[in-house]
């Protein structure tokens, strides 16, 4: 070993290297990887887990999870407070370990999401085959289950020499700090070469600096978009995740400010203004306010900042129905940027609105047009005024009621999480965003389970902030083990616990789609073999507090009023479990469509109807071209 070398086992050598990763952006430095999650078995033990221990909690803090999809998903809602400029790692074992993370990671990269996994793999030698937990492909030999990881990764690769370690962990970096790139990142570790020793140049473990662009409109691109602007007289901005992401929430309040055009948002891009702000419409799409969807529908200019346009917001295809409508998408990448046949702004959302505002100086949308929509907002406040109003404190609250009770607890910078269920769509339509990263609906997976362990990772991103985990019953039975970790770790999260015998989205779904409820609610089996007998007698306020936390049972409207304070004000991770009124609904029904084929042919009733309303919504779609 040579003065300019060191010798280190490859584990050893990655935690030293991820160690003094860092991103800079507008002058500010984060760590790339400011932690690691890890469950430990022979996979990865000896080689990352020694290597842990032997770098101590200052170089590489470690965080012990529970279950390793959810530590991929603590990382996630760590990465997504910290706007993807910090992200933490995930290691496990080989087989099963390391294919529980492959949820985690389609996860992450559908939601643009930096994490990087270490997943244990075969032996490189192959001198033990087959080991504990090998998969063995009978013609192809370097095939693990890790490969299962590929499709859901934004770069992956299998380290079996010790010097193969040094591009690969370069590229890996790469790729988690690039906004236009990022995703899951896998390092899959064969376990003899993760013990392996290899005489390492000094010059892998210098400090580095991973610059995170913000890259300027073009300028044809530019001019075209400001004349699409001018010319348009119903211009609307669908604000998505990239707005957060590219901290363009002021740039965006600007733009409007000076031009007059509305903003309506996606699940990810709620809160990219405040919700007061007279510009703002709420939620677009399937589960959006009526004012956003009545003004889309005769938008002639649809302009998209940092928005991937899914099927929620596009209400698949039957949203945008004016004949004349045309898009402008402002995103970093291309691959967003031309959907729907749209002029393009590759570039970075704060830098192409700030270059908008200044283009388009002087030029605002006609008067008429702002009072129309601000006398559309003005009718939805009132629709959400109703929703959260609950004038029997004695009563059982309905869910929005529940959200109703919440929103007059928390502060401005208090963060709500939730992914999957009948919450997003009543969060979309009926939630107060009060600042930028308040709203945190992961519905780019819409993965059950998310809630608990994106809280633990959003409250080790922000420590002074509180953060509200809303769960279903159905959502919080997938994934309630890292309740433990918050435990253990002092994380005072919350939990609001909403009981209402089985999946009530899924189940309002099935009504709709002619599938009459089947298999959505959580009852004992009936004489006739149906599961429709009485609700089960499942008492998940008792499981979360033998998990470790604080329970608080509300009954009523003003007991759940006073449970959700003293949540607020403890610093103790805290459940606050409530059974909700399923019989007197005070939701608003969908405003715009969402296309889940029906049943062609069905001798049953309610199918043969739900086909016939299918077609009639069928018949909407449109190809933007």
């Amino acid at each position: 070993m040579s003065p300019s070398t060191v010798r280190l086992t490859v584990a050893q050598a990655l935690v030293r290297f991820l160690s003094v990763q860092y991103t800079e952006r507008d002058g500010v430095r984060h760590r790339l990887v400011a932690g690691t999650w890890g469950i430990f078995g022979h996979g990865n033990v000896a080689g990352i887990g020694q290597a842990l221990l032997q770098a101590g909690e200052d170089v590489m803090p470690y965080h012990q999870g529970r279950n390793e999809q959810s530590m991929v998903h603590a990382a996630v809602g760590y990465a997504r407070q910290l706007n993807r400029l910090s992200a933490q790692a995930v290691t496990t074992s080989i087989g099963p370990g390391a294919t529980n993370l492959v949820t985690g990671a389609a996860l992450a990269t559908i939601n643009r999401l930096p994490v990087l996994l270490l997943p244990g793999d075969y032996f490189a030698s192959h001198a033990p085959d087959p080991l504990l937990q090998q998969l063995e492909h009978p013609t192809e030999a370097d095939v693990s289950v890790n490969d299962t990881l590929r499709p859901v990764s934004k770069y992956f690769d299998r380290i079996t020499r010790p010097e193969a370690l040094i591009p690969s962990a370069l590229n890996a970096m790469r790729v988690l700090a690039d906004p236009a790139e990022t995703g899951a990142v896998t390092l899959a570790l064969p376990q003899d070469v993760q013990a392996e020793a290899y005489d390492w140049p000094q010059e892998f473990f210098a400090e580095r600096v991973w610059y995170v662009r913000r890259p300027a409109p073009d300028p044809v691109e530019l001019t075209a978009a400001v004349e699409a602007i001018r010319a348009a007289e119903r211009p609307l901005i669908v604000a998505g995740g990239g707005v957060h992401h590219s901290e363009a929430e002021a740039a965006l309040k600007a733009f409007v400010e000076a031009t007059g055009i509305p903003v309506s948002s996606t699940q990810a891009g709620k809160g990219s203004l405040r919700y007061d702000h007279p510009c703002d419409l709420g939620g677009i799409g399937h589960t959006g306010t009526s004012v956003s969807d009545d003004i889309a529908r005769a938008a002639d200019l649809v302009i998209g900042v940092g928005t991937r346009y899914t099927d929620f917001t596009t209400a698949s295809g039957t949203l945008f129905q004016n004949p004349d409508v045309r898009f402008l998408n402002l995103n970093i990448t291309g691959f967003d940027a031309h959907k729907l046949a749209a002029r393009t702004l590759v570039c970075d959302a704060r830098a192409g609105l700030t270059a908008l505002t200044e283009a388009l100086s002087g030029h605002r949308v006609d008067a008429a047009y702002e009072a129309d929509y601000r006398t559309g907002k003005e009718r939805w406040d009132a629709v959400v005024e109703g929703a959260y109003r609950a004038d029997d404190e004695s009563a059982v609250p309905t869910q929005t009621q529940v959200l109703g009770a919440l929103d007059a607890v928390v502060g401005d910078d208090d963060v709500v999480i939730n992914a999957a269920g009948s919450l997003p769509g009543d969060l979309h339509k009926l939630w107060r965003s009060r600042s930028p990263r308040q709203y945190h609906l992961e519905y780019g997976y819409s993965c059950m389970g998310y809630e608990i362990p994106a809280g633990i990772g959003i409250q080790q991103a922000a420590p002074d902030v509180a953060v509200w985990s809303l769960v279903g019953d159905g959502t919080y039975l997938m994934m309630p083990t890292e309740i433990v970790t918050a435990v253990q770790e002092g994380l005072p999260v919350n939990i609001v616990l909403i009981q209402n015998h089985g999946y009530a989205s899924i189940g309002g779904l099935s009504k709709e789609v002619g599938g009459e409820r089947f298999g959505t609610d959580y009852r004992y089996r009936a004489a006739d073999g149906t599961f429709t007998g009485a609700p089960l007698p499942v008492d998940l306020a008792a499981n979360a507090a033998s998990l470790g936390m604080d329970v608080l049972r509300a009954k009523t409207v003003g007991e759940l009023r006073q449970a959700l304070a003293t949540a607020r004000a403890s610093d103790r991770p805290t459940c606050v479990y409530v059974e909700t009124d399923v019989t007197n609904p005070t939701a608003p029904g969908a405003e715009a469509w969402w296309d889940v084929p029906v049943a062609e042919v069905a001798s049953r009733e309610a199918a043969v109807e739900a086909r016939a309303r299918y077609d009639q919504h069928v018949a909407d779609r449109r190809h933007h071209l």
